[in-house]
């Protein structure tokens, strides 16, 4: 696995500002009623969001974890989209059980590091790569699998400003925190819930729901589910 590594920093999370223009309908202007109904509703919805710290530094991995680490490491290979060609594409049809099975064998074998999921935090400031605001859709366009059938090997896609791949599209990937039932982050993640948050979005998505600013809980489709790792040297 390659890794790059994360310095601290912050980053404003739960940002949403939505906008209304006027806007005409069949050549005609909408009667001033509805124009203020609209802004009324949009400056009710509007979040400032909140600043999260990162104070430690981390590696992550440069691209989802692999059929054939996974293969490697678990003696399986669990992934719908398999083929004599897959070996570098993402694994996939994980449950986060499966997850935690194949971080606790990879901590088995390398004694000298400390493997985990990356918390929502960690995962979306590596994501950001420093941006404060949403991605532009032409850069989502560059960077992430989407609309397609299947997952594609790693790396085809143009890396995000610290150079990691597919962290839009792809496969969504399992992080450590437990879902809040909404659409946005909390300043401090729940300690318990019922399922774990998935970032990112997978390739059977498109520009909407591909952004790091949102999330969603798992199990989702089971079939384009993966993961990425964070490493930590002891």
């Amino acid at each position: 696995m390659k890794f790059v590594l994360i310095k601290t920093g912050s980053m404003t999370v739960g940002k949403f500002q939505p906008t209304v223009g006027k806007v005409n309908f069949e050549g005609k202007p909408l009667p001033e009623k509805l124009n203020e109904t609209a802004a009324a509703m949009e400056k009710k919805d509007a979040m400032t969001g909140f600043t999260v710290e990162i104070k430690k530094k981390f590696y992550i991995g440069v691209y989802e974890v692999t059929q054939q680490q996974w293969q490697k490491i678990m003696g399986n290979n669990p992934s719908v989209f398999k083929n004599d060609s897959s070996a570098n594409k993402p694994v996939e049809n994980v449950t986060w059980s499966d997850a935690q099975a194949f971080i606790k064998k990879l901590n088995a074998k390398d004694k000298k590091k400390f493997y985990r999921l990356p918390t929502e935090f960690e995962w979306e400031y590596a994501a950001r790569a420093g941006a404060q605001d949403d991605i532009a859709w032409k850069e989502i366009f560059a960077s992430a699998v989407l609309g397609g059938d299947a997952p594609l090997r790693g790396g085809t896609k143009k890396p995000n400003a610290w150079g990691l791949y597919d962290m839009l599209g792809n496969v969504w990937e399992w992080v450590g925190d437990y879902y809040n039932e909404k659409i946005f982050a909390d300043p401090v993640p729940p300690n318990t819930g019922t399922q774990h948050v998935l970032k990112g979005a997978s390739f059977t998505g498109d520009v909407k729901n591909a952004t790091y600013m949102t999330h969603a809980g798992g199990p989702g489709n089971g079939f384009d589910i993966g993961l990425r790792v964070v490493m930590e040297v002891k």
